[in-house]
């Protein structure tokens, strides 16, 4: 082919002169470049298609299960906490199961406004995967040359395909169930039936030296010099004035109520069973760690800590006695004040398990009631 004259004409015979002019290897060279980018392309084109498909299986079918699973766990227990009041909010119940329903259709709707998108990609990808590969099978060299800018605007087109992201429009708002009223009227409720309440005791194997403990495990009391009678143990706090109750748990709703009018400086709340026991380290420190969640005074001074953040909750007086609501289902934990109706305040989060009441004292002492 390179022997032939310049005078000689053909649709493709500028490419050719061309050729001719940069001589055999350059013309190699560059069909070998631009094959091997083909090939490469493909392979992603193939890649990207496999991701996007099991994006499509996986993550939107689950996403599409556990927005349906939360919207039914989210009907039962709006239903659940409005059955002891419904006397009192019929009209907030219908409220709230609409707002479950219109969050249900709007996840539901973006995950299937996902489907229509990724489809659609995922059938673009493939035409132009099929026509690369059609090209490099069927075209000859310089056919192939001539096509190398149809080649980069269609690779172009390919490359501004994106990768499924994570969204939270995909996901069930479990927010939409949050109603101060319904949880005021719940938490009075369970607190003033004796059938909701626990029969929470400390366990002796885990309290500090410096705190004493009643005969009863009920009551917990600071001393600032430390017990010599106390045994070590793997389970005894060594250094930081708290104590684990008996009970844990897995499952459910649990509620106890605490006394703690006779104490300015104490925590209460629940803990994992992870929560490491030895050192005077914040890993020990009831708040300052990711095992343990608590409402804590200290003067005049109260907030909700964990994991070393510290939220203040400004209350005009301090409560004599404390509420814990224990929610596992709904993965709340709650802590109110019974003598004014108060909820102080309440946090939501997937919960390890299992969890058990949680306690330190450094002033005086405080008291579970039974």
């Amino acid at each position: 082919n390179h022997g032939r004259t310049a005078s000689w004409e053909c649709p493709s015979c500028y490419l050719e002169r061309w050729s001719v002019k940069q001589g055999p290897y350059h013309v190699t060279w560059r069909l070998f470049v631009l094959q091997n980018k083909i090939v490469d392309q493909c392979e992603r084109l193939q890649l990207q298609s496999a991701g996007i498909s099991k994006y499509m299986a996986e993550v939107l079918s689950g996403k599409n299960q556990r927005a349906v699973s939360m919207a039914s766990s989210a009907r039962e227990l709006v239903i659940q906490r409005l059955s002891l009041v419904r006397s009192l909010c019929e009209s907030e119940e219908q409220r709230l199961l609409e707002q479950v329903h219109g969050e249900e259709e709007r996840a539901h709707q973006s995950i299937l406004t996902q489907r229509v998108h990724w489809a659609e990609a995922l059938q673009k990808l493939d035409t132009i995967r099929t026509s690369l590969v059609d090209m490099l099978t069927h075209l000859d060299d310089f056919q192939l040359i001539q096509k190398e800018q149809e080649i980069f605007e269609r690779t172009e087109e390919a490359e501004g395909i994106l990768d499924p992201q994570e969204s939270e429009k995909l996901n069930f708002n479990e927010k939409c169930t949050w109603s101060p009223l319904l949880t005021q009227l719940w938490a009075t409720a369970v607190l003033g039936s004796l059938s909701g309440m626990e029969e929470v005791r400390i366990d002796e194997k885990t309290i500090s030296p410096s705190l004493r403990l009643s005969d009863d495990r009920r009551t917990l009391t600071f001393s600032a010099k430390k017990s010599k009678a106390c045994a070590d143990g793997p389970e005894r706090f060594d250094h930081w004035p708290n104590a684990l109750a008996a009970t844990s748990f897995q499952e459910g709703l649990h509620a106890w109520m605490v006394n703690v009018q006779n104490s300015c400086a104490y925590k209460v709340g629940v803990a994992s069973s992870q929560l490491p026991r030895k050192g005077s380290g914040s890993d020990c420190r009831l708040g300052h760690n990711a095992y343990s969640w608590v409402f804590s005074r200290y003067d005049q001074e109260f907030c909700f800590s964990h994991n070393g953040r510290h939220e203040p909750l400004g209350l005009l007086q301090c409560p004599a006695q404390l509420g814990v609501l224990l929610d596992l289902q709904a993965q709340e934990l709650l802590f109110f004040e019974p003598a004014s109706g108060t909820v102080l305040y309440s946090y939501r989060t997937a919960f390890p398990r299992p969890l058990r009441p949680v306690f330190a004292v450094a002033h005086q002492t405080i008291s579970i009631i039974h």
